[in-house]
């Protein structure tokens, strides 16, 4: 009997060490401090110290709430699965309705009265696309001229007579604003002093902190309630599976009809929400036609841009504000001084990405800054009619450079029929 004979097994090669994925937040907060060193650099080299004054973040953040609050209403939509171009209608649906109801009754009327009218357009857009299966953005940009129509009319109808134009409401009454203290005159106090980098952060942190409303609160909550409701609750789970796969979830009992109109009226009311902001602003207080001025859209680029995220919407919303905000405060002189920030930033990222040999992307990096150090040098300041459309330009730059990662929900703007997961 001949003994079995078994070859030596080689042991299998050692399994490569896994990296350790930085978190989110960490994420998050290292673009931030880079950001406030570049920030505070540019204000330092260019003498523009407007860049990171108090003022300038106050104003910052009352601008950056309706593209935050209109981009939460494409968040809500487009994880239903429903494309929402309309949201600039709603918005100014929202503008007419906090108008109306805060001169009779307050700025808690108003508010109210905003998102009331915004769920309307949500409303009439989640019949034609639910409902009737109207194409998304056909509805969306019918949504928005009837917008625009109906406040007109109801302005001409209603705010004429008391204020003697039919274009404008009477004046509304505000919240009134508080700060954090005594952290915020602390802040205060260390700006004044214009020490490099501390006094640029102390601006920054000062005017978060100080000239607030209820409103401002409002906003800043609705980001993590709408992740904490969209990614951590079964209702979330639910309502998400209708923009990635409604098939699938209507074989599961989830009523997809009934989730697409809660994100889509949901949607409406947070562009509402928006349009009130508009309205409650301390440099308007009121309705004023056109008020809106495209906001509904940025705030929908804010949403691509964040890749359908709330923490990356907020980012998106922050950075569109700040220009706005910058371009109002100080014009085209500190305009001008971003584009030296830009250059900053554009050479880094070169740095970055030849570290990470990322040799196309770091090219075009360094061509960008070269580009753009050549407009800074070659110009004293940014005309004020070129200054005043930066918060666009930044759009489209920021999508056009973000949309190489850009992940939309898979069955984003699909038309779906009640019955095809049998």
């Amino acid at each position: 009997m001949t003994a079995l004979t078994t070859a030596p097994v080689a042991a299998p090669p050692p399994a490569a060490p896994r990296r350790r994925r930085v978190p989110a937040w960490a994420r998050a907060l290292i673009v931030v401090a880079v950001g406030v060193v570049i920030l505070s650099i540019t204000a330092t080299l260019t003498g523009q110290y407007q860049l990171t004054s108090r003022g300038t973040t106050q104003a910052a953040v009352l601008l950056l709430l309706p593209i935050l609050f209109a981009g939460l209403g494409g968040l809500w939509s487009e994880r239903a699965g429903v494309i929402n171009i309309g949201l600039e209608g709603m918005m100014i649906l929202g503008t007419w309705g906090a108008a109306w109801a805060g001169y009779q009754w307050g700025p808690w009327a108003a508010v109210l009265g905003g998102v009331v009218f915004g769920a309307l357009g949500g409303l009439l857009h989640a019949i034609a696309t639910v409902t009737f299966n109207v194409n998304h953005i056909v509805s969306g940009v019918a949504i928005t001229l009837l917008g625009m129509g109906v406040t007109k009319y109801l302005s001409t109808l209603l705010f004429e007579p008391i204020s003697q134009n039919p274009r404008q409401s009477p004046r509304v009454e505000a919240f009134d604003t508080f700060s954090v203290q005594p952290v915020a005159d602390g802040l205060a106090s260390i700006e004044s002093q214009q020490r490099v980098l501390l006094s640029d952060v102390a601006g920054l942190l000062g005017g978060l902190l100080s000239g607030l409303t209820p409103l401002v609160i409002i906003g800043f909550a609705l980001v993590p309630i709408s992740y904490l409701v969209l990614w951590r609750t079964r209702f979330g789970l639910r309502l998400r599976s209708c923009g990635e796969n409604p098939v699938a979830a209507e074989s599961l009992g989830v009523k997809v009809a009934t989730y697409k109109y809660i994100g889509v009226v949901a949607s409406g009311a947070l562009a509402g929400l928006g349009g009130a902001a508009l309205t409650l602003n301390p440099g308007q207080l009121g309705y004023l036609e056109g008020q809106t001025g495209g906001r509904g859209y940025i705030g929908l680029a804010a949403m691509i841009f964040g890749n359908w995220r709330p923490g990356g919407l907020l980012a998106g919303s922050a950075l569109f504000g700040y220009v706005d905000g910058v371009q109002l405060r100080a014009g085209g002189e500190a305009v001008h001084g971003l584009l030296y920030g830009a250059t900053i930033l554009a050479v880094g990222l070169a740095v970055l990405w030849v570290a990470r040999r990322r040799w196309r992307a770091a090219l075009v990096a360094a061509v960008v800054g070269a580009v753009v150090y050549v407009v800074y040098y070659s110009i004293d300041t940014v005309p004020r009619e070129f200054a005043a459309y930066a918060p666009q330009l930044v759009t489209l730059l920021v999508l056009a450079v973000a949309s190489q990662r850009l992940r939309p929900p898979a069955a984003d703007g699909v038309e779906y029929r009640r019955g095809e997961g049998d």
